[in-house]
């Protein structure tokens, strides 16, 4: 994975589709408010969302040179094009270096990244950095390459803005809350580290202090397994959609990028067992994200194949980024049929997810990684390539993969052979008439 909703107030975390301003799980008014307008609306954008008919090829910004999509990038900029990143590498594409530029002139001097930079030139205001932009960006230079500075330093700002707790907030001095832990663990995981050992803070292992906002077997059905997106004094921990698929990626050490699993091998759910105990509660990460997994398959299958966002007052509506995000968490783990179904879904007609992901690179890129994630062709999904799709949204790849460069060449060969046939067309329709002509000459003698 590991980025991809158009609310009438700013939606909550970048990754659903990947998704705060207004925050579901707050414990009072003042927090709510606090919740910061840039994450949630980053994640609305990248989410659920209205828009136009079928796919569609989109033009780069003129605004902002190297930068993917035409949309206003003031929320999800940093978030779309870091997803962007991630898909290409996925299918063995090279970004443009024009585009990386881009991406490492969002970064601040302390290594943060806010949600957009209008002005490079100018000193980041640090009170615009996020948790979730910075965690994003790590793992789309990583999956770049050949940026292993920036790379290091967002690392490094991570770290120097990790709660006492062990997790993060969606900024520094935010309660820590599920989704953002998830997705700076996944930059950790990105990038070849461990956040166990690299990342532990006061003795605080930051995978432990994730497993803190996991519902056991003391909820109500249908929400054990799941995960809290933040802790409530008052009213526990409630299962949020979009913080289980975020951390079912991070309890198995994954970032938005997942391999898929090998063919025939299909792994069988583990739904968190309370037969014997009605307390009991996953007692570690692998657990933990076979319980997450059986709680996302759940509310897929209920459903009828995809989510709904879990904000209280949210319309129920399909929620098609964040049912993008659970195929890639039920991916990683080798649940592949559990996997394909909610595919499936996004392939077809009656799920709008063309609507949806027209001219959205980071919801184009959210598809291409749970297809890959599967095993499936992300250039023939439903009929429409979605790489060639992502492709022509930025400025033109640096190089294209195998199959791309075969297609090249094929249409180049198709080229060819297209002008030798009436070359050779030509050719015998002349030697026709030069018999043509000699004949009517003879006749004439």
């Amino acid at each position: 994975m590991r980025g991809g909703t158009v609310r009438t107030r700013p939606p909550a975390d970048p990754r659903s589709d990947p998704p705060r301003g207004t925050d579901p799980m707050a414990p009072s008014l003042a927090v709510h408010a606090r919740r910061g307008a840039v994450a949630l609306a980053t994640a609305a954008v990248l989410s659920t969302a209205m828009a136009p008919a079928a796919f569609a090829d989109a033009s780069p910004s003129p605004a902002a040179p190297g930068l993917y999509g035409t949309e206003d990038p003031k929320f999800d900029g940093v978030f779309r094009q870091s997803l962007t990143f991630v898909a290409q590498s996925a299918v063995g594409v090279s970004p443009a270096k024009e585009a990386v530029d881009w991406l490492t002139g969002q970064q601040c001097a302390d290594g943060g990244f806010p949600g957009f930079r209008a002005d490079p030139a100018k000193a980041c205001d640090t009170q615009k950095e996020f948790t979730d932009q910075t965690a994003a960006a790590v793992q789309g230079l990583a999956a770049a390459g050949g940026r292993s500075e920036q790379v290091t330093k967002g690392l490094d700002w991570l770290k120097a803005h990790q709660n006492d707790d062990g997790g993060w907030g969606y900024q520094p001095g935010s309660p820590s809350d599920a989704n953002s832990t998830s997705i700076a663990l996944g930059a950790f995981a990105a990038t070849g580290q461990d956040p166990a050992k690299v990342a532990a803070k006061g003795g605080k292992d930051p995978v432990a202090t994730l497993l803190t906002f996991q519902l056991g077997c003391d909820a109500k059905e249908g929400e054990r397994g799941g995960f809290s997106f933040l802790k409530d004094d008052k009213s526990g921990l409630r299962a949020d959609n979009l913080a289980s698929a975020a951390a079912g990626l991070a309890t198995r050490g994954k970032g938005f990028l997942v391999e898929p699993p090998k063919k025939g091998a299909d792994q069988p759910l583990k739904p968190l067992d309370c037969a014997a105990d009605d307390k009991a509660k996953p007692k570690d990460a692998a657990a933990a994200a076979e319980a997450v997994d059986g709680y996302l398959s759940e509310a897929l299958a209920k459903n009828g194949g995809y989510l709904v966002p879990s904000m209280p007052g949210a319309p129920a509506k399909p929620d098609q980024g964040n049912t993008a995000d659970a195929v890639v968490a039920l991916a990683a783990g080798g649940h592949r049929e559990a996997a394909e179904k909610p595919l499936t879904w996004l392939r077809s007609k009656e799920s709008g997810t063309a609507d949806w992901a027209k001219n959205h690179p980071g919801r184009v890129a959210k598809l291409i990684l749970a297809a890959h994630a599967t095993g499936a062709d992300p250039r023939d999904f439903a009929g429409t390539d979605l790489v060639a799709q992502l492709n022509a949204m930025g400025p033109k790849p640096e190089s294209a993969s195998s199959a791309e460069q075969k297609d090249e060449e094929k249409k180049d060969d198709d080229k060819g052979v297209s002008v030798w046939w009436i070359v050779g067309v030509f050719f015998v329709a002349s030697i026709g008439a030069g018999f043509l002509i000699s004949g009517r000459k003879k006749k004439q003698l």
